[in-house]
């Protein structure tokens, strides 16, 4: 296969994803000296000055764009998204018969009440669903006032649903995985017990998981938890109780950067809006030609899914599809396995000139195959 121009791609991917051109060409001037220093990113060590600078101004810059109250720590760790499976409830779980409230909307949140259950008994908030295109109304939600926290992925990946208002449960810590749509809109932290973000997708590359967590829940940790998932552990060594993955860290700062030059989170938000609308916009004028599950309340502006075809997709047209798609350099585009069909994730680095390009090329496809479906 010939080598392919990387400005001539556009990277749809659903994570590891798109990372903008200047932080790209900002990492690659860090891998050989960091702030002058002689010494790459990649050899520096988690003890030098060097490090300790780039570690603080990154959760600086976190604080900052997210206006983090003074009264929570952001953490920096490892283990992703399904490490914090793991340690939320080694950490956040009390009691003598603990119990936890979890929102099943999509592969990610039963992924995380699944594990849970291996350290308290898991309350499921909501009916048992078929399929994943939404969240049934808050009259058929069954809260536990007794729960240690509730739990909820704001954003679907695989099945492209998400929540575009937080949930009111009360008293209960209110714990989320953000790892999706994190820094795509403006967030009230203080509503939150917990936040928690792999960088892969919205903020860098993978390796390191934010995590933002307010103080009154950090100490608690069960006897059994690992130290590495201990909340205290990791706050009073600024997350540098063992050796971090100091070059995601250091990408993340740049990613910081560059999201704060754009305009910060409003711009971001904005931009969110504008790209899923241009391809929604498409699905709904096609006729049925293209198809999206998810009802128009609960639909994704990160991850927009879709068949061609029709409601249970074509599979030659989805396959012509890819190919066409990936013959202009749109890659990625292929929906997850478990649920076929199409995926375009338009995370902050798709920039909206990108998103206008698969635009034009769903419109064209649907002009040349309709006579097909």
């Amino acid at each position: 296969m010939a080598a392919r121009n990387p400005e001539s791609v556009i990277n749809f991917a659903p994570g590891p994803a798109k990372i903008p051109a200047e932080v790209r060409k900002r990492v690659q001037d860090g891998i050989h000296s960091i702030n002058g220093s002689g010494v790459g990113i990649l050899e520096t060590s988690h003890r030098s000055s060097q490090y300790t600078a780039i570690n603080k101004e990154t959760t600086d810059k976190l604080r900052t764009l997210l206006n983090v109250p003074a009264n929570y720590k952001i953490l920096l760790m490892h283990g992703g998204g399904s490490g914090q499976f793991s340690a939320i409830p080694l950490n956040l779980v009390k009691g003598d018969n603990p119990t936890a409230d979890y929102f099943v909307t999509g592969t990610w949140s039963n992924k995380a009440a699944k594990e849970a259950e291996k350290y308290c008994k898991v309350n499921k908030v909501l009916p048992k669903m078929d399929s994943y295109t939404g969240v049934p109304h808050q009259s058929e939600w069954k809260l536990n006032p007794e729960a240690s926290y509730v739990y909820y992925c704001e954003n679907e990946t695989v099945h492209g649903v998400e929540f575009h208002d937080v949930p009111d449960t009360g008293k209960v810590p209110l714990v989320c995985d953000m790892s999706s749509n994190f820094l795509s809109h403006e967030v009230d932290v203080s509503r939150y017990g917990l936040i928690y973000a792999g960088a892969q997708k919205n903020v860098g590359c993978a390796g390191v998981t934010i995590v933002i967590v307010r103080e009154d829940l950090i100490g608690h940790a069960d006897s059994k938890c690992p130290i590495i998932l201990d909340y205290k552990q990791m706050a009073d060594m600024d997350s540098v109780y063992n050796t971090p993955c100091t070059v995601a860290v250091y990408v993340l700062g740049l990613v910081l950067d560059w999201i704060i030059a754009q305009g910060g989170i409003k711009a971001m938000n904005k931009n969110s809006a504008a790209k899923s609308s241009m391809l929604y916009n498409v699905i709904d004028q096609s006729n049925g030609f293209y198809y999206c599950p998810v009802k128009d309340k609960f639909r994704s502006r990160m991850n927009v899914t879709f068949r061609v075809g029709g409601v249970e997709g074509d599979k030659k047209l989805e396959e012509k599809f890819i190919e066409e798609a990936s013959l202009r350099g749109m890659l990625s585009l292929k929906g997850h396995r478990s649920v076929g069909g199409m995926r375009a994730s338009l995370y902050n680095a798709i920039t909206t000139e990108e998103a206008k390009q698969l635009q034009t090329f769903m419109l064209e496809f649907m002009k040349s195959n309709v006579h097909e479906q």
